[in-house]
This record gives C-alpha cells, sequence and structure tokens, in this order.
C-alpha cells in the first residue's frame, strides 16, 4: 500500500511538473532541403540532358554575310512615333500588344498627345466576352489566349480603355506577364461546366471575373488622369478621342470575294467577323505602301514560323529554295494559306519604312514576343523585326488602318 501511495505520488507530482514546462512554437521560413537541393536537382538534370538530345534541328535560311538593312537607324527617316517596346511576357496576347501600339501611335498622330493604354484591361475584357460566348454556344466558341486585332477596336467600343498606369494587370511583385496557370483555371472551370450542362451566363462571367481577378487584379471603376477623374468610357471619348469606327481591317485572301467585307476563317476570330475588307493582293500593298508613306502605322499579322526569319539578324526574308520573289502572287499567297503552311500567329506594329538601294520596301516592325528579344538588351534593335517586301506580301494577311486609306477603294465595295 505503501508503495503504491509512493508511485501515485510521484506519477502527480511528474504530471504537474510537465504542465508548467509549456514548450514553446515558432514559425520557420521554409527552406529548400536535400530533397530539393540533392535529390530534385538530379533528377531535373537528367530529364534536362533528355530534352537537350531530344530537340530537333531547325532547317532554316543562313543569312550571314547578306548586307541587310537591320539597324534601326537605316528606318530614322521614315520611322513614326511610338511607345517603347514592351514585353508580353508568357502570354498569347499579341494582337492586344500589337493593335494597342498602333493606337497609342494613332493618339500622337491626331493630337500629338503621348499615351501608354493598358494592353491588359482590354485582355480582361475580351476574356468577359469569350466566356459570354462560350456560354452562348455551349462550348463550341473558341476560348483561348488568342484574338485578332479588332477585338481591340470591339472592346474599346462596349468596354472603353484606361491608361497602363492604372491597370497594367501585374501583381505579386511580376515583371513579366504570365497567363499560363489563370488560363488553366479558366478553362477547367468552363469544361466543368460543359459537362455538367450548367449554363447560367452570370454565374460564368462572375467566375471568370473572380479568377482574373486573383491573378491580375480587379481593374478600377474610375480613376484619374492629369487631375481629371475618368471612367473607361469617357478616358477613350474625351481623353483619348478615339473613334473605334475610324478603323478598318484590310485582309487580302482568294477564298473570299474580293471588294466585299467578309469573314477571317481563323480560330482566333472566335466571334465571326465579317468586317474585313478583303481586296486583291496588289491593292492591298498598294494601301499599305500609301499608309506608310503617308505617315501612318498598322497593326500586322500573320506568320513569322519561316525558314526565312531569322532569330539572329531579327530579319524576314523569302528564301528562293521556298519561292522565287517574281512568282509571289496571290495564287501562292492562297496556296500556303489553305494548305496552313501559312498561319495566323502573330501580330505585330508597323512602324516605318525604308527603300534599298534596288527600289524595295523594308518595313520597321515593332514587336511584343521573346523572339525580337534574343539579342543584346542594350542594343537600338531589341524588341524590333525588319520585314522585306516579299516576306509581307507572301505572308502578312491582314492589317489595321484608319479609314482614310481605304477612301479611294470605297466605291468598288458591294
Amino acid at each position: 500500500m505503501q508503495k503504491l501511495s509512493l508511485v501515485l505520488s510521484f506519477i502527480l507530482i511528474s504530471s504537474v511538473a510537465f504542465a508548467q514546462n509549456k514548450d514553446k512554437v515558432k514559425f520557420n521560413e521554409y527552406k529548400a532541403g536535400y530533397y530539393q537541393n540533392f535529390i530534385l536537382k538530379d533528377v531535373r538534370h537528367v530529364q534536362e540532358k533528355k530534352k537537350e538530345t531530344k530537340r530537333d534541328k531547325r532547317f532554316a535560311m543562313d543569312q550571314s554575310g547578306m548586307d541587310l538593312p537591320i539597324n534601326i537607324a537605316d528606318y530614322k527617316e521614315h520611322t513614326y512615333w511610338h511607345t517603347p517596346t514592351t514585353s508580353q511576357g508568357n502570354t498569347g496576347t499579341c494582337w492586344c500588344f500589337s493593335t494597342m501600339s498602333f493606337y497609342e501611335s494613332e493618339v500622337y498622330r491626331l493630337y500629338k498627345k503621348e499615351v501608354k493604354i493598358s494592353e491588359m484591361y482590354t485582355v480582361y475584357c475580351e476574356y468577359i466576352e469569350k466566356a459570354k460566348g462560350y456560354v452562348q454556344s455551349r462550348g463550341e466558341s473558341n476560348f483561348s489566349e488568342g484574338s485578332e486585332g479588332n477585338a481591340v477596336a470591339r472592346m474599346f467600343e462596349m468596354y472603353g480603355a484606361m491608361p497602363r498606369s492604372v491597370y497594367d494587370g501585374l501583381i505579386d511583385g511580376r515583371k513579366f506577364y504570365s497567363h499560363a496557370d489563370m488560363y488553366k483555371e479558366m478553362m477547367t472551370y468552363l469544361k466543368s461546366i460543359k459537362s455538367s450542362n450548367a449554363w447560367n451566363e452570370e454565374r460564368v462571367v462572375a467566375t471568370i471575373k473572380s479568377i482574373m481577378n486573383h491573378y491580375m487584379g480587379e481593374p478600377a471603376a474610375k480613376f484619374t488622369v492629369d487631375g481629371k477623374e475618368y471612367t473607361p468610357e469617357t478616358y477613350l471619348k474625351d481623353y483619348l478621342k478615339l473613334n473605334p469606327k475610324d478603323y478598318v481591317e484590310v485582309l487580302s485572301y482568294m477564298q473570299e470575294p474580293y471588294w466585299q467585307q467578309v469573314e477571317y476563317k481563323v480560330e482566333d476570330n472566335w466571334w465571326h467577323s465579317k468586317e474585313y475588307y478583303n481586296v486583291p493582293l496588289d491593292d492591298y500593298m498598294d494601301i499599305l505602301h500609301k499608309a506608310i508613306e503617308s505617315g501612318y502605322t498598322m497593326s500586322i499579322g500573320g506568320d513569322v514560323s519561316e525558314a526565312g526569319f531569322s532569330r539572329e539578324t531579327n530579319c524576314a526574308l523569302i528564301p528562293d529554295f521556298d519561292i522565287p520573289s517574281a512568282n509571289i502572287d496571290e495564287k501562292a499567297r492562297q496556296f500556303r494559306f489553305s494548305n496552313h503552311t501559312t498561319t495566323d500567329d502573330h501580330g505585330m506594329h508597323m512602324i516605318g519604312y525604308m527603300k534599298d538601294k534596288n527600289g524595295k520596301y523594308w518595313y520597321l516592325i515593332k514587336d511584343s514576343s521573346s523572339g525580337s528579344r534574343n539579342i543584346d538588351q542594350k542594343s537600338a534593335e531589341f524588341g524590333y523585326y525588319f520585314f522585306s517586301e516579299e516576306y509581307t506580301k507572301l505572308k502578312m494577311m491582314d492589317f489595321t488602318v484608319h479609314k482614310d486609306m481605304l477612301k479611294k477603294y470605297m466605291k468598288k465595295f458591294k
């Protein structure tokens, strides 16, 4: 009995002692350990080595030793005002960056006002409309990062615009845009809507907005510029003074009738716009030349995945092993579009030109993609391309320009 008492006393004293000595807690900052620093590093190293050995070589034109106008200074006499080149980062938004740059140049051409307009506000609005289109088509409408240049004017009319200083779409200290995770989340959600047949447009739009707000931030309803308050609608109308109806899309392909407004039948024209002025190729080039010689810039779209498109020189040519220059005509152009060797894969901003010693045009192209940034960042040519006349004639399918450039042709349209 005495032994039991002693044991119980010891347990009681010990429990009291342990109760008084409470363990401390703290929050430790996560640090990568052996698993991340050694095991995973080794796994990644092996995977990268496999990728390198599997990487295909790209058949391309060798432009070394050629006398090419690949210096900004060559275009100085006919380069028009534009904002500095901006990277679109890891996004499929060239359609917006190129055309927004075009509109910035238009504001300067018309009013001598220097502006930087938010690309991501327009992208945000475009996703809203794509979500509506997805619901209304019961999941048949194309929902992707891409679009067409005239989507910018369409969003201007529907939602207005705002300065990039008010909404840049970059959060959490990001320096470059990346929409991969955001798009994946939106697409996963929309696929679930389609599989469950839950076509509630209001709820879908609200959810898409919520996802974008998380990744891009929520655009402001009102903001102040130069001491005056604006909404997106009044900023477009009263500050930028742009009328979206003053701009036209010029297209040239044989599969639709010439001298009519037609649909540009590519996936990124997801709302099936039939506003493209389709003209014969010679007239297409004539309009382009008249515009660029008259001080107008253009947002252009077409194919940049060609053997004659060099990432070393940033120069775009048509090699003679593809097609001799003399044979580039509307049939050659349509043939490549029809067999998908010409694709609608990139939008850029044409901001200037020059003529070489043979009288051929060369065009200075402002670009937002990473392809134009593979050279020295301190170089004046960083963010620019140089397109030959032949390349533009064969591979650039459409452009956006002020309607004044189409005046003399309008009577031909039915």
